[in-house]
């Protein structure tokens, strides 16, 4: 039988490794979305056609951009900390 503390080791492990999971993924749709938006186009890109379309300057923007929109409530709060 594993001892307490080695289960609370890999529940948090498994809880950790869902929350990345699910925020890597909500960040990758931000940013297909955003380049799918910026052309106009219908539909969203998939990954392989970002590399040939795009170059790694404006890639870089969307994602800083996408970071932005989903930690600025946080960059807010802790600056209004004086941090």
């Amino acid at each position: 039988m594993i001892s307490i503390l080695a289960q609370e080791r890999l529940l948090g492990f498994a809880l950790g490794s869902v929350s990345i999971g699910g925020f890597v993924l909500h960040q990758r749709r931000a940013i297909y979305r955003s380049i799918a938006e910026a052309d106009g186009s219908p539909y969203f890109y998939q990954p392989g056609e970002i590399a040939s379309r795009r170059s790694s300057t404006e890639l870089a923007h969307v994602w800083n951009k996408a970071v932005d929109e989903t930690l600025g409530r946080l960059v807010v709060y802790l600056s209004s900390r004086g941090w």
